[in-house]
């Protein structure tokens, strides 16, 4: 599977941070979004590291000019 782009995997974290919060699912439904919730947050934060990796290299490229 492909992996999604930061804003896709926001908005699916968002989508999934509203059904648990509106809840009426079992407890075994739930589960499963927190722990796709998780999975997302971590999409998010592996593509808000690379993004931030990427501006200080440009920094210190500058930098070095």
């Amino acid at each position: 599977m492909a992996e999604l782009s930061y804003e896709q995997a926001r908005a699916e974290l968002a989508s999934v941070v509203e059904r648990l919060e509106q809840g009426g699912g079992t407890l075994e439904e739930s589960l499963a979004l927190w722990e796709r919730g998780e999975e997302l947050a971590l999409t998010c934060q592996r593509w808000l590291d690379g993004a931030r990796a990427r501006l200080e290299q440009a920094r210190a490229a500058r930098a070095e000019e």
